[in-house]
C-alpha cells in the first residue's frame, strides 16, 4: 500500500532502493563466492590426483588396475571423493561393474585428447547412485582405440552453491547495517528538506484562511523554493486584494451612507409634517436626486462586474479618433460654458486616426474623463480633448486619447490609484461623483486590449487618458499589468 504522505513516499522510496541494493549486492557476491569455492573444490581434486596418479599408472603397467583403483577409492572416500574410471567413451562408468553398458553422465573425455591432459570442471550426474550437481577433475591415462580405462576421474560432490549462501547469509546483515546507517540519515533529511517547507506552507495557508498573511522563508530543494516564491507572490497578493477590497467596502458604506441619510431625513420630515409646503417639495426633490444617486452607483459597479465577466461585449466599428472627439466637445461644450471651462480639441494634424472600436463604449470612456476634469477645472479654466496615434508593447499600432486639465493635479502617489473603484483625489469624499468613472475607463480600455494612463501636468492639472489598438487586440497579460481595483 502506498503511503499517503510524502514523507512516508519519500522513505519507501529509500526503503525499496535499499533493499534493491541488498538483492544486488547479495545476487553478485552469490555469483563471486561460488565461483572462489568451485575453483578452490577443483584445486583440491587435482592435489588428489597429482598424489594418486602414480600408483594408477604403475598399476597400469604391473596389470593391476582394477585393484589398486579400489584400494586407491576406498582411502580417498574417507574425504568424500570418488574415484571413477572412464571408458573409450569418454563417460564414468562405476568400477564395480566392469567397464561394459552401464556408462553414463555426458562425455568427460573427448577423443583428443592427450594421455596425461586435465579436464576440470562440474557436471550434472543422475545414474548409478549419482544425482546432483558434482566438480570433477580427469586425467587422461590411454591414447584413442588402446584397450582398458580411457582416463580416471576424481569426483566430489559440488557444495560451492551452499558455501556460497552461507558466506552471503553472513555478509548481508554487515551491509544492511551498513546500509541503514548511511540511508536511513539520508532518507530523513531528504524528506525533512521537502516535507518540512510544505507543511510550513500548508500552515500559512490555513493563516491566510484566517486573514493573516505571512511571507516564508525560502528552503529545501530548487522545486521547492520555487513553489515557496510563487506562494509568496500569490500571498502579497491576496493580502493586497483584501486591503483593496476592505477600502473598497469603506468607500462603498460611505457613498451609500450619505444618499441613503439624505433620503432618511427628508423622508422623516414629509412624514411627520416638518416639511410642507416648498419645503415639502424641496425635500421630495431631495429624495428624488438622491435615489438618482443610488440607481447610477449600483448601475456603475454593475458595469464594471459585466465588462470583467465579459458579459457585455464590445462591438467594434469602424471610426475615425478625430470625429469622435470632436463629437464629445460638443456633447459637454454647454456644460464647460455654465462652469465658464474653456472647452477644446485637438487631433495630430495628418496622422491616419482610423481605428475599430466600440463607438458606446469609446463615448462613455472620453465621457467620464471629461466629467472628471469639469469637476476640478475652476471657472476659467481649460479641458483639452487630444487624440493621436501611437503605439503598445509588441510594435501594435494604437491610438491614445488623453483629456488635459489645468486644475489641481493629482495628489503625490495617486497615479497609480487613479482607476481604482471607488478611489478620489478628494480624502473627505466630500464630491458628488461614485468613484468609479475612472475604473470603468480601464476595464473598457482593457476589453479592447488597451491601457490607461495618469500624471500631472507642470505648472499645474493633469492628464488622464488611455490608449487603445487600432484593432481591438484582448489581452490577459496586458490586463494583469494595470492596477488592480
Amino acid at each position: 500500500m502506498i503511503p499517503r504522505s510524502l514523507g512516508g513516499r519519500l522513505l519507501g522510496a529509500f526503503a525499496l532502493l535499499a533493499l534493491a541494493i541488498v538483492l544486488g549486492v547479495g545476487g553478485a557476491l552469490f555469483v563471486v563466492l561460488r565461483g572462489l569455492h568451485e575453483d578452490e573444490a577443483l584445486g583440491s581434486l587435482s592435489d588428489v590426483a597429482s598424489g594418486v596418479l602414480p600408483q594408477v599408472r604403475e598399476a597400469i603397467g604391473s596389470g593391476q588396475l582394477r585393484g589398486t583403483v579400489l584400494e586407491v577409492r576406498d582411502q580417498l572416500a574417507t574425504n568424500g571423493i570418488d574415484l571413477l574410471l572412464i571408458g573409450a567413451d569418454g563417460r564414468l562408468r562405476p568400477i564395480g561393474n566392469g567397464l561394459k553398458p552401464d556408462a553414463f553422465g555426458p562425455v568427460l573425455v573427448t577423443q583428443d585428447a592427450l594421455p596425461g591432459t586435465e579436464i576440470r570442471g562440474t557436471v550434472r550426474l543422475n545414474g548409478s547412485g549419482y544425482d546432483g550437481s558434482y566438480a570433477y577433475v580427469a586425467t587422461a591415462l590411454r591414447r584413442v582405440g588402446a584397450s582398458g580405462p580411457r582416463a580416471v576421474a576424481f569426483v566430489q560432490q559440488d557444495r560451492s552453491a551452499a558455501l556460497a549462501l552461507g558466506d552471503v547469509g553472513r555478509t548481508i546483515p554487515v551491509v544492511i547495517g551498513v546500509i541503514l546507517l548511511i540511508a536511513t540519515p539520508l532518507a530523513l533529511a531528504l524528506s525533512r528538506s521537502v516535507t518540512r517547507p510544505l507543511r510550513r506552507m500548508a500552515d500559512a495557508t490555513s493563516e491566510i484562511a484566517a486573514g493573516r498573511a505571512t511571507a516564508l522563508p525560502l528552503e529545501g530543494p530548487a522545486e521547492v523554493r520555487e513553489l515557496t516564491g510563487t506562494f509568496n507572490a500569490m500571498a502579497g497578493e491576496l493580502e493586497a486584494t483584501r486591503v483593496r477590497e476592505s477600502e473598497l467596502l469603506a468607500n462603498l458604506r460611505h457613498d451609500l451612507r450619505t444618499p441613503l441619510t439624505v433620503i432618511a431625513g427628508f423622508a422623516t420630515a414629509l412624514r411627520d409634517g416638518t416639511a410642507h409646503g416648498e419645503s415639502a417639495e424641496a425635500a421630495a426633490k431631495a429624495i428624488e436626486e438622491e435615489a438618482g444617486r443610488l440607481e447610477r452607483l449600483v448601475s456603475e459597479v454593475g458595469a464594471i462586474e459585466r465588462i470583467r465577466s465579459g458579459e457585455e461585449q464590445i462591438r467594434p466599428e469602424m471610426l475615425d479618433a478625430g470625429s469622435v472627439i470632436s463629437e464629445t466637445a460638443t456633447r459637454f461644450r454647454a456644460r464647460a460654458a455654465g462652469a465658464e471651462v474653456e472647452l477644446a480639441t485637438v487631433a495630430a494634424p495628418g496622422a491616419a486616426l482610423t481605428m475599430a472600436a466600440d463607438r458606446l463604449a469609446l463615448d462613455r470612456m472620453l465621457g467620464n474623463l471629461v466629467e472628471n476634469a469639469l469637476a476640478v477645472t475652476p471657472s476659467g479654466g481649460h479641458i483639452v480633448i487630444q487624440a493621436g496615434p501611437s503605439s503598445l508593447p509588441g510594435g501594435i499600432d494604437a491610438v491614445h486619447f488623453d483629456v488635459i486639465d489645468d486644475g489641481p493635479g493629482l495628489p503625490e502617489g495617486a497615479a497609480n490609484r487613479a482607476f481604482e473603484r471607488f478611489w478620489r483625489a478628494d480624502p473627505a469624499r466630500s464630491g458628488t461623483g461614485s468613484g468609479l468613472g475612472l475604473a470603468i475607463v480601464r476595464e473598457l480600455a482593457m476589453a479592447h486590449g488597451g491601457v490607461v494612463h495618469a500624471e500631472n501636468q507642470l505648472p499645474h492639472g493633469a492628464r488622464v487618458g488611455f490608449t487603445l489598438p487600432k484593432v481591438p487586440w484582448p489581452d490577459p497579460t496586458r490586463r494583469s499589468a494595470q492596477p488592480a481595483s
